[in-house]
């Protein structure tokens, strides 16, 4: 419907100057249009190349081809020293030119170098140990991990809903996928407004990263939900972060990537190649490099990650697709006002864990084992030297079945 629009619009602009010249007909002069308006200077090109190259650029509107067919056959077309209105009507058909139907510009953006898929594999390889696996085909690096970091988990959060970490199974089909190609987008999405649902990054330690929102719109780190490490449990016992993960620098090495944006930009800590930290960053948190390629930086303060998504995405429900899915055992848990979470042990050889936290001056754990066969058992204290136990069924979905309390 626009191009309709634009093509009466310069058509009406054309006619204007055309009837301005109709006492002057049979000029055998060469045609040629003038800008004029507040400019000293102006510029003379020859009528039939203009036409020309607006109808090339006009392809495909019909609208505006009939109106230059139609004004192509009039003996007397002529567009010498065209109106201001005339010249208006073109500058504006330009302008406009450069905007989609959404309103949002047009603008050209720049190609970005493609990965290296093995120094991504190489950056993810560190975290082997972790149970970090990759592997690549000519469009994305596939990341297979159980977001299960070697780090204490959990100490320090102070906003706690009783979601203790679960090794989770995001490997085969269910795994990470990172564009080796990043291409930016025309429409970034802003992570202040969407996006609140999935991850928006993964860590090169396989960890996904979160909107630095939580799904109340409220900075999760100032909320106190967050760890010494920037990551907390999701509803489905999932562990992931809301802030960059900068710590990752001292395995990496400094200056490298420590987590990818699901877009494919890289993130990188709180320096540039400079060892200085950028001044300069867009809404999204990132900026063009003198080489032309764009990338995100971790910040001190909001957004800390990736504002965003400024390269290309698919969205569906407000959360980016495709990613994987988490694999919870039980129902999600409560918010527990007052608690304070203290301590994190872990026996891996055994699939045995323990969360520690204060709860009213007393301390209160909850201690739990996950079987091969996908059985967890959950103890939990309640201060007083009491005991409860909870088995779950690990299965795939949003919520687990009912427990079986001892």
């Amino acid at each position: 419907m626009r191009s309709v629009v634009l093509g009466f619009a310069l058509g009406l602009g054309l006619l204007a100057s055309e009837t301005a010249h109709q006492a002057h007909p049979g000029h055998a002069q060469h045609q040629e249009v003038r800008v004029d308006g507040n400019y000293q200077d102006y510029f003379r090109v020859d009528a039939d190349f203009v036409l020309t190259l607006l109808l090339l650029l006009a392809s495909g509107f019909m609208a505006l081809m009939v109106v230059f067919n139609a004004l192509a056959r009039k003996p007397c077309f002529r567009l010498a020293s065209l109106g201001s209105f005339g010249a208006f009507m073109i500058i504006l058909l330009f302008d406009m030119g450069c905007e989609d139907r959404s309103g949002a510009r047009m603008v050209e953006q720049p190609v970005q170098p493609q990965h290296d898929a093995k120094e991504l594999q190489t950056l993810y390889g560190n975290f082997k140990k972790d149970g970090v696996t990759v592997r690549a085909d000519e469009q994305f690096l596939y990341i297979a991990s159980n977001a299960f970091p070697s780090h204490p988990m959990m100490v320090g959060i102070t906003a706690w809903q009783q979601q203790v970490p679960l090794p989770q199974p995001y490997s085969g089909e269910n795994s990470w996928r990172i564009p080796l190609q990043p291409a930016l987008s025309a429409r970034p999405i802003s992570a202040r407004k969407a996006l609140f649902r999935g991850a928006i990054a993964l860590a090169v330690n396989g960890v996904p990263i979160f909107n630095a929102l939580n799904n109340r719109r409220e900075d999760a780190f100032l909320a106190g939900e967050l760890d010494e490490f920037g990551g907390h449990c999701g509803r489905g016992d999932d562990y992931h972060y809301h802030v960059s993960p900068t710590h990752l620098e001292k395995i990496v090495g400094k200056g490298k990537p420590i987590a990818f944006a699901l877009d494919g930009f890289p993130i990188y800590g709180f320096t540039d190649g400079e060892g200085k930290e950028p001044a300069d960053l867009d809404e999204f948190n990132g900026r063009f490099e003198k080489d032309g390629s764009y990338r995100y930086y971790s910040t001190r303060k909001y957004p800390y990650i990736n504002g965003g998504m400024r390269g290309v995405v698919r969205v569906s429900n407000d959360q980016i697709e495709p990613q994987p899915r988490d694999s919870p055992a039980r129902p999600p848990g409560q918010p527990l006002r007052g608690a304070k979470v203290t301590g994190f042990s872990r026996d891996d050889a055994n699939n045995a864990y323990t969360l520690k936290y204060d709860l009213q001056g007393k301390p209160h754990f909850v201690k739990y084992t996950i079987t091969a066969e996908g059985v967890c058992v959950f103890v939990f204290s309640d201060g007083e030297g009491r005991e409860s136990t909870e088995t779950y069924r690990r299965q795939a979905g949003r919520n687990g079945p009912p427990p079986k309390k001892k």
